[in-house]
């Protein structure tokens, strides 16, 4: 029999929809921590075409087989088809697709894969001579018992709070790029009808956190990305509190667990996740391609 043939393209805004649902349909509890639909969803914050414009799809016999999203121009953020996982032909195929910039998908230089753990794809980028790279640490909770309550005001981001729901963010990441507009863009995509942005409020009134989930539909895990509690409110618990109304909604929608991946480093966000009742699961590595030049 034949070998199929695989295939590298773009989506185009118009297949951005396929994208999200078989990135959906991929998610699994059994499965290490993957890309998954929230990961576009958030990106979408940047628009439709810059969000079709940074993903790549691998398809073979018509079929999509792995997915990747350029969060960034040095990185690479990919998942595959979980019946093709350890399939060695494509690893090789998406592997040297990504190491030749005239391919068009990561540039010359300094540049970084991530991969979920046990897949083929990553063992191909190891074999080709790239590094291990930062370490992330992935946590899970379990949704099937209820989530303690988190014991402030939580309420749905709609459009008379998206300013303070943008502002805690700023300020929480130390970065002015999340704007009203922005985040407009982002409910506009795909993947935000299974999403909920929530803002916390403290005893006085103030908004003092801001959590976004995204969901893969009942009984798969959903995402957090990002969450943040703003500069003038740390110390407070807030952010304990923002990881269980993360995961009381993200048990609303029926999904049956909430994941969030962060960099290991952050020792304090780790430990803030794990006080929410969050499994630590073994870190990840991302593989990463040294400047040559």
């Amino acid at each position: 029999m034949p070998i199929m043939r695989t295939t590298l393209g773009t989506p185009g805004v118009d297949g951005l929809a396929d994208v999200a649902g078989v990135l959906r349909d991929w998610q699994d509890d059994t499965s290490p921590l993957q890309l998954h639909p929230g990961d576009l969803g958030w990106f979408w914050r940047f628009g439709a075409e810059a969000t079709a414009a940074a993903v790549r799809v691998w398809g073979r016999g018509g079929a999509i087989a792995a997915v990747g999203l350029l969060d960034g121009p040095e990185l690479l953020r990919l998942t595959v088809a979980p019946e093709m996982w350890r399939d060695a032909e494509l690893a090789r195929q998406v592997a040297a697709d990504a190491a030749h910039p005239e391919r068009g998908i990561l540039p010359a230089g300094t540049v970084s894969v991530e991969t979920p753990t046990g897949t083929a794809v990553q063992e191909a980028f190891s074999e080709v001579g790239w590094a291990t790279g930062e370490s992330w640490t992935p946590l899970t909770r379990d949704l099937t018992d209820p989530v303690p309550d988190p014991g402030v005001r939580v309420e749905i981001v709609r459009p008379a709070t998206v300013a303070d729901f943008t502002a805690v963010h700023r300020s929480a990441f130390g970065s002015g790029r999340f704007t009203d507009d922005r985040w407009r863009a982002m409910s506009t995509g795909v993947p935000f009808a299974d999403a909920r942005c929530l803002l916390l409020y403290d005893g006085h009134g103030a908004a003092v956190a801001g959590v976004t989930v995204w969901s893969a539909g009942a009984g798969r895990p959903g995402l957090i990305e990002p969450l943040g509690v703003h500069a003038d409110h740390h110390g407070h618990g807030h952010g304990r509190a923002a990881c269980l109304a993360a995961a009381s909604a993200l048990r609303e929608l029926g999904g049956s667990s909430v994941q969030v991946c962060t960099p290991t480093a952050r020792t304090a966000a780790v430990a803030t996740y794990r006080s929410a009742g969050f499994r630590r699961l073994p870190e990840r590595l991302d593989r990463t391609r040294a400047d040559r030049g």
